[in-house]
């Protein structure tokens, strides 16, 4: 009797081996791909807004110049939005020095155009500006600027104590300037007598 031939056993098992090649290859192709897409680095996405101009507003909104000097890293003269306070003329003087007094400065308040703003040293109090006049709001006349007196120069008002200067200084920041002197009946604890007795101490 003939012995069967091998040969077609040994074509199925070589194609069937063959298949099982191609098959590991294309998983080994795939794990490695999904490897690399794992360890690929995140893109970076450049905002198309700057955060500075989105938190700030149009840089084309009027701007004030305050003066800022004392114990500040950079005195000089800084050109700001027009709503800006006290905090941001400070930042852009590069900051309290090592010496401020930082109680001594009410950062919330909002600066104006031709301000001089002074951050005093512990016990130091505030010089007088060029005008004669010191950076706390009294200029050369002794008349003292609703729009730029801090409440150390409110305070020196007849009447006016520490909780109404903050009362005026709050007003000026919630509605902005002050255009008359009339405007001070619009903050809660000034009258018309005292309007009176203040009329001739202070201006805008």
């Amino acid at each position: 009797m003939t012995a069967p031939d091998p040969t077609p056993v040994r074509r199925r098992w070589s194609v069937g081996a063959l298949i099982v090649l191609v098959l590991a290859a294309a998983a080994v192709t795939v794990a490695i791909g999904m490897i690399r897409s794992l360890a690929a680095p995140a893109s970076v996405v450049t905002p198309a807004v700057s955060p500075t101009v989105e938190a700030h507003g149009d840089t084309g909104t009027a701007a004030v110049y305050v003066h800022v000097h004392g114990a500040v890293v950079s005195p000089g003269l800084y050109r700001l939005e027009a709503d800006a306070r006290v905090i941001d003329a400070v930042a852009a003087a590069g900051g309290f020095s090592d010496t401020a007094d930082t109680a001594g400065v009410n950062l919330a308040r909002t600066v104006t155009d031709g301000e001089q703003l002074f951050v005093p040293e512990p016990g130091q109090a505030p010089p007088e500006s060029a005008d004669g006049g010191s950076s706390g709001g009294a200029g050369a006349d002794g008349l003292v600027d609703l729009n730029s007196a801090d409440a150390a120069a409110l305070d020196t008002l007849p009447r006016v104590g520490p909780a109404l200067a903050e009362r005026i200084i709050a007003w000026r920041e919630e509605n902005g300037r002050f255009t008359s002197v009339e405007d001070l009946l619009a903050v809660s604890g000034i009258g018309e007598k005292m309007l009176e007795a203040l009329r001739d101490r202070v201006r805008v």
